[in-house]
């Protein structure tokens, strides 16, 4: 891997190694340089920062911003949505992204949160019961793939019927396969029809729901006044959503709080059984959960990659000149395993101090969902442990496959038995 010069061509780098061995690969890259010209899986250039303080302002910086209509011709966007999924706030910049993100995050306080584990925790107890007869299990297939679906689906007030429709849905998502270019766009579709028509029997039928409660948001007048019956696309007054807001933003619940936990709870039940000493000092003192779910975020975060941005203006990161519209990469997990914030990065340490770990971001971008998300990995890994001290591999480590994208951390399969 090469570096980027500070001044005149860069040099575009593979990104294969990225995907073989990450860590090790931005390693090599934090060395060489603090941003990196690279191709993205689709072929479209970018720029991939990798430092933690370059990530960390950049994650920051209000000339980065999150809105495609920022990105230049030919610059890497991410996959593509029509706009009754795409008016979401991994588009949005301010003040559109203030008004949704007040809007929504009343579902994801410390008391909403609070009052789910509880149910939360009969899930997984009842999906373990399913697993313990038979001594061993795929815990992505039969546990953490289940786990947060069942959640979200409740969340939203998804009917349990529609539920293996959502998980091949979002499989899709997370994993295109290039050979099948077609199926891409059948799932989006379908995805979009199905919403439209979930929010059609919700605006009908009601229900004690996060779904009913932000179509509720988007009929009701507001205190300007603004008609219920504003055309989809149409900017709303005062604090109301648009139709395609509110599509794109129950998608964007589903989406997000489907695929982060299911590869929080694969990676830090994988990186516990290849650290078996810390594995049973956790089944010892409980009590320790909390700092250890922080560790295990920042040593393999589910999301190595923050959503990309668009400069609005040319910029320098780290030195390196950035011509306002190119694509820019943050690397989250790159940055957590920085030696200059994190010592000994690649040591699994739940006593260091990890304040500051960017795992679920920065800035009026941080994660919407992350007291969910903590809530759910923290109640899963605690009623695992507690079912099964004595859990172990049920396959050679080396067996072990990851999902070959940029986009998410994650295990195709985690074998155990106990």
């Amino acid at each position: 891997m090469q570096n980027t010069a500070d001044t005149g061509p860069a040099t575009t780098i593979d990104v294969t190694p990225l995907l073989d061995d990450p860590h090790a690969a931005y390693a090599a890259l934090r060395e060489s340089g603090p941003v990196h010209r690279i191709t993205a899986p689709d072929g479209q250039p970018a720029w991939l920062v990798t430092r933690y303080d370059d990530v960390r302002s950049a994650l920051a910086d209000p000339r980065l911003s999150l809105d495609k209509r920022h990105a230049a011709p030919g610059s890497y966007r991410g996959f593509a949505l029509p706009p009754a999924l795409d008016a979401n706030l991994l588009n949005m910049e301010p003040p559109d992204h203030t008004r949704v993100r007040r809007l929504v995050v009343k579902a994801f306080t410390a008391r909403r949160v609070e009052a789910l584990r509880a149910p939360v925790r009969q899930v997984a107890d009842e999906l373990l019961d399913a697993i313990e007869p038979a001594g061993r299990a795929d815990l992505i297939a039969d546990y953490a793939g289940h786990l947060p679906i069942t959640v979200i689906c409740d969340l939203l007030g998804v009917p349990r019927s529609d539920r293996r429709d959502f998980r091949a849905w979002t499989d899709t998502l997370i994993t295109p396969d290039p050979a099948r270019p077609q199926l891409m766009k059948q799932t989006v579709g379908e995805l979009t029809a199905y919403f439209t028509g979930l929010i059609a029997t919700k605006r009908a039928h009601p229900a004690d729901d996060l779904l009913s409660e932000l179509i509720a948001v988007r009929d009701t007048q507001d205190g300007d006044g603004a008609a219920a019956g504003e055309e989809a696309g149409a900017a709303p007054g005062g604090d109301r959503l648009t139709e395609d807001e509110l599509t794109s933003l129950a998608f964007l619940i589903l989406f997000g709080g489907y695929e982060n936990t299911v590869h929080l709870i694969g990676n830090a039940v994988l990186a516990l059984l290849d650290h078996p000493e810390k594995l049973r000092q956790l089944c010892h003192d409980p009590d320790e959960l909390p700092s250890f779910l922080e560790e295990l975020m920042r040593y393999e975060p589910s999301a190595p990659l923050a959503i990309r941005r668009f400069p609005r203006e040319d910029l320098e990161i780290g030195g390196v000149r950035i011509p306002a519209g190119d694509c820019v990469l943050l690397s989250l997990a790159s940055a957590n395993r920085d030696p200059a914030r994190f010592p000994a990065p690649d040591t699994l340490d739940p006593g260091r101090d990890l304040s500051g770990h960017l795992a679920l971001g920065h800035g009026i971008h941080y994660c919407l969902g992350a007291p969910l998300a903590r809530m759910e990995t923290a109640t899963a890994l605690a009623a695992l442990i507690e079912r099964f001290p004595g859990l172990r591999l049920d396959v050679p480590r080396e067996e072990l496959r990851h999902r070959r994208t940029l986009r998410a951390r994650g295990l195709i399969s985690l074998p155990v038995a106990w």
